[in-house]
């Protein structure tokens, strides 16, 4: 097996098509953003990529039939004209080390080049420690006209943050991107770290949408939202109620001692 094998499931000429890739990282924001759009958009399977670079594993789906891990490209056609067609990269892992990381994203990036790709968008997490209810989403791009035209579109591109760049797949496709002369822009959304954001990734999928020009319904990842916010919440009571035991142990231990015989 190569290193990195990427298996075509279709033929297809695109249209002037833009990438976006979501992969797991800081609370699955990324991945959860790009499999929304992939599933609200309805897009097509176009390659299933192999690695001997991801963890060494299948899983195993309900019906106890096996797969091997991927990452997958996607691709979808919007209707109208001058319209360009999007690919999206989704998947279950990153490559799990340096190597990988980098092997992986510059066969994909070759694979995608070949296809027409000129313009990349990589979708991401940034975390804050802290829960975050109204994320902005943080920005970085190849270029001051990228920059620009972001910043009207909502996005924050702040002096310190990220702190140390980027890291991971989100970086990679677009500093390996420029050798295949593409531009690009990677969208953080702000996110504890703590959990799987659904608020973060709606918060980027709103600002791409507009500036990809496609329209999707966000309910679905709105009800995911309230149900993360739901576990944060008994969570943190939970956490207060063993912090208010805690401080007041005599009194616990003489009821404790009640009960010994």
């Amino acid at each position: 097996m190569d290193d990195v094998l990427i298996q075509p499931l279709d033929k297809i000429t695109l249209r002037d098509p833009i990438l976006v890739e979501g992969l797991p990282g800081v609370g699955n924001v990324g991945k959860l953003a790009a499999d929304y759009l992939r599933e609200q958009l309805g897009a097509k399977p176009l390659a299933t990529i192999y690695s001997k670079f991801f963890p060494p594993q299948v899983y195993v789906g309900e019906d106890g039939i096996i797969r091997m891990v991927s990452n997958d490209l996607h691709y979808f056609r919007p209707t109208g004209a001058g319209a360009r067609d999007l690919l999206i990269l989704g998947g279950d892992y990153q490559g799990i080390s340096p190597e990988g990381q980098y092997e992986i994203t510059h066969r994909v990036l070759e694979f995608c080049h070949r296809l027409g790709v000129r313009e990349v968008y990589t979708l991401a997490g940034f975390a804050q420690g802290r829960v975050i209810e109204k994320p902005r989403v943080l920005g970085a791009a190849t270029s001051a006209a990228r920059v620009d035209a972001m910043r009207k579109a909502g996005v924050v591109f702040s002096k310190t943050d990220p702190g140390g760049g980027l890291i991971g797949a989100s970086g990679l496709f677009l500093g390996l991107g420029r050798l295949f002369e593409m531009e690009g822009v990677c969208l953080m959304g702000e996110t504890s770290g703590y959990f799987v954001d659904p608020r973060s990734a709606e918060a980027i999928l709103r600002i791409l949408t507009k500036v990809l020009g496609v329209t999707i319904d966000f309910t679905d990842l709105e009800t995911k939202a309230k149900e993360i916010d739901r576990i944060a919440q008994r969570i943190h009571d939970a956490e207060q109620k063993s912090s208010e035991s805690a401080a007041s142990p005599p009194a616990a231990s003489r009821e404790d001692l009640g009960y010994i015989g």
